[in-house]
């Protein structure tokens, strides 16, 4: 019986295909973001439910609001406020793009 392969053996196998790894790269940011709203909101030893009381919204936005597969993309201001709540700013850069 053969062994199936790890998710990060699935990932770096589709990563060579140049079209997955410029969409891959390409979403790479959000993800970013998402893990870290996540890691804050946990550190603050919060809950989704007590970040959405805070936030005067339900708990259903804020899994929303932190899910990696969503394709709901927050306004700004939802992102500026989610991170004021933890007791942090938000900072927003431009940087070049990479040559492909």
């Amino acid at each position: 019986m053969t062994e199936r392969p790890t998710l990060k053996e699935m990932r770096d196998k589709a990563l060579t295909n140049p079209e997955v790894k410029a969409a891959y790269e390409a979403l790479s940011p959000a993800f970013e973001m998402k893990r870290q709203m996540i890691a804050l909101r946990q550190m603050a030893g919060l809950t989704q439910k007590q970040m959405a009381d805070k936030l005067g919204t339900k708990r259903s936005n804020i899994s929303r609001l932190e899910s990696l597969n969503s394709d709901v993309s927050p306004r700004l201001s939802t992102i500026e406020e989610y991170a004021r709540v933890l007791g942090y700013s938000l900072r927003v850069a431009f940087e070049p793009q990479r040559a492909r």
